[in-house]
């Protein structure tokens, strides 16, 4: 992987009373800044690929535009302390941002550091009424049993995360990070970005399900989110009011709904 995402490293190994020199992949980390209109907005640790949909889907999620055509251009610059994506976007919008901008320099994955007051932290979720999917429980399970072998990164360095896009009848679109804020922006950048659909998706997720990511969630817009770990219980409480159906726990023996029972197709 020649962007930087998973770099390979000498080790040496003490297992069954010997030593073993030999390489391993271990995931990339940058700083990666999100530059609008030349001011920098948020500086995220990140795994240096699809920056790009990142700057894109952390845009749109975070509100600093609301739709793709917000952006009026942009680009990756590598820096030699780090990665600057820069988006270009309309004054009126600019003046928006300033008016609400956070500094963000954090550990990976962070979602709420430097945010400006309490009631940002616990703003509603964006409402999602798409009908959904109806996946079956089979769909399910299945679903998440086929991410890990649509995750490149993930197989080469077991230490990233995964949002991935599902879709009957079509291969998963999958993002990678080593935060899981970031791979979910990565996946709302992409699906966004390239005009899909995604009243008719599931969202998966390789992670817990905690409040910021729910809020993240809604501006894609997929009706069913999948987690292989459990939420908090304002996730729940968010996922609910914005109606979402929110699965979790998914294992290959099942899963658990928290929310939106009815958004799946039960046996029977």
């Amino acid at each position: 992987m020649g962007d930087g995402a998973a770099v390979a490293v000498t080790r040496r190994i003490w297992r069954d009373g010997a030593a073993i020199d030999g390489a391993r992949t271990l995931a990339g980390e940058v700083p990666v800044a999100i530059v609008v209109n030349g001011s920098t907005f948020a500086v995220m640790m990140a795994s240096p690929a699809d920056l790009g949909d990142f700057a894109l889907g952390f845009a749109l999620s975070e509100g600093i535009v609301d739709a793709v055509g917000d952006v009026e251009s942009s680009e990756i610059i590598a820096q030699a302390d780090g990665i600057e994506a820069r988006l270009w976007i309309a004054p009126a919008l600019a003046a928006r941002v300033a008016a609400r901008r956070r500094h963000l320099s954090g550990p990976t994955g962070c979602g709420l550091c430097g945010i400006e007051s309490l009631a940002e932290a616990a703003r509603a979720a964006a409402p999602v009424t798409a009908a959904g999917p109806r996946p079956s429980p089979d769909e399910i399970i299945a679903a998440m049993a086929g991410l890990a072998a649509a995750q490149p990164l993930g197989m080469a360095t077991r230490a990233v995360h995964a949002a991935a896009l599902w879709r009957r009848d079509a291969a998963l679109l999958v993002r990678e990070d080593v935060g899981r804020h970031n791979a979910l922006d990565k996946l709302i950048g992409a699906a966004r970005g390239a005009g899909l659909a995604c009243g008719d998706a599931m969202l998966l997720l390789t992670s817990r399900v905690s409040v910021e990511m729910v809020q993240k969630a809604s501006r894609l817009g997929a009706p069913v989110v999948v987690a292989v770990s459990a939420p908090t219980r304002l996730a729940v409480a968010q996922a609910a009011a914005a109606g979402l159906t929110l699965v979790a726990v998914a294992r290959a023996d099942g899963f658990e709904v928290f929310c939106g029972a009815e958004r799946l197709a039960w046996p029977g």
